[in-house]
């Protein structure tokens, strides 16, 4: 994999202190980092295998100030690199030597909660898990959870259609985004959506979500939050067979169930991830499955009886069901540490793919044998 960046425009550096003296009074000083040391903090996201400097780096507080900083690059020729948190694994907010950073990070305010309506509007800097920490005291939560969620933004999730363990049964962030407010490359602001379910005319929020940033940058959302089950209890499924795992989730779905999560981790992934977490994982299994179910204590207990007699037909090493909340953090902790603790040891390369269930099985044998030949 090979990223080629664009030349610098040596017209755009030459003029780097005009265009910070420009930028300085729409923001205020404090919401400029111009110095090389806190503009390396900048350079990357979390594929950090590609680094450029960037010209400025402008982190402004309001929709109008980020529409007055677009309006002052677009008349002067100034390119804008959009940024969340910088938690990306897809290369989306990498800084370039002529572009400012225009980031979100000081938009974190809660602007409206409609527990009725099932509605938050929230500036887009706010945290993924600090929209489930706003509307938790009534019962609700926000249902995307990706792995970073602790310090991912609601701009970077929009921007990225990002998903998480639970998207099975509560679907990605286009699935549970109601409306923006979006600033174009002029600067102009447009309301796109809105706290009802259904807007006329064209999708445009669904182009908006997943477009990387590239139709404009959103500054407040509207998101759609949910009551909260009455538990959630996870179970761990250990295989001799990877292509029994993949089979498993096959048969769990074809029988009607869906459980909130079903996350799937092979034995070079278990080892990596129980070194570094710690969470239990079985060490003797060549694939894992995790399985999440909730609801009420009698729904939880039938579901996971459902799931265990399926799961029983492929041959399982192991099974486990989480008897208590700290056993159950413990599980997602590993999960969601996968990432940190495969950085711990190597490079790497995040790849999402989409496989008809019926073909997990095969397929994932297919990899697990393409993999033993290329060692």
């Amino acid at each position: 994999m090979s990223i080629r960046f664009p030349d610098p425009d040596p017209g755009i550096l030459a003029r780097r202190e005009t265009i910070l003296a420009g930028l300085r009074p729409l923001v205020g000083p404090e919401a400029l980092v111009t110095s090389e040391d806190e503009r390396r903090a900048f350079e990357t996201d979390g594929l950090t295998a590609y680094r450029k400097m960037p010209l400025a780096v402008v982190l402004p507080s309001t929709t109008e100030e980020v529409s007055a900083v677009m309006a002052y690059c677009h008349a002067n020729g100034v390119r804008v690199v959009p940024r969340g948190a910088g938690t990306s694994l897809a290369g989306g907010a990498i800084a370039q030597e002529d572009a400012i950073i225009l980031g979100v990070a000081k938009m974190t305010r809660v602007l409206d909660l409609d527990f009725a309506n099932r509605t938050a509007r929230v500036q887009s800097g706010i945290t993924n898990l600090a929209i489930s920490g706003a509307v938790s005291h009534e019962g609700f939560f926000y249902a995307p959870d990706p792995s970073s969620q602790l310090a991912c933004t609601i701009a970077g999730n929009i921007a990225m259609n990002s998903g998480g363990a639970h998207c099975l049964k509560y679907g990605v962030t286009t699935n549970n985004l109601m409306g923006v407010t979006l600033v174009m490359n002029d600067g102009t602001v447009v309301e796109i959506g809105g706290d009802h379910l259904d807007s006329p005319g064209y999708d445009l929020l669904g182009l908006v979500c997943g477009s990387e940033g590239q139709l404009g940058i959103v500054t407040e959302a509207t998101v759609r939050i949910l009551r909260a089950a009455e538990g959630a209890r996870p179970a761990l499924v250990g295989f001799s067979r990877v292509e029994d795992a993949g089979d498993c989730v096959a048969a769990i779905i074809a029988a009607g169930i869906i459980p909130v999560a079903i996350e799937y981790m092979d034995r070079e992934a278990i080892l990596i991830t129980e070194d570094f977490a710690q969470a239990g994982y079985p060490r003797d299994a060549e694939a894992m499955l995790i399985i999440e179910v909730e609801g009420s204590d009698a729904e939880c207990e039938a579901m996971l009886a459902r799931i265990e007699a399926i799961a029983r037909d492929f041959r399982p090493t192991s099974i486990r069901v989480s008897k208590s909340e700290a056993e159950s953090a413990a599980i997602w902790k590993g999960r969601k540490s996968a990432f940190g603790a495969t950085g711990r040891i190597s490079d790497y390369i995040c790849m999402d793919g989409t496989i008809p269930t019926g073909q997990l099985g095969p397929v994932l044998e297919r990899i697990g044998a393409d993999r033993a030949d290329a060692l």
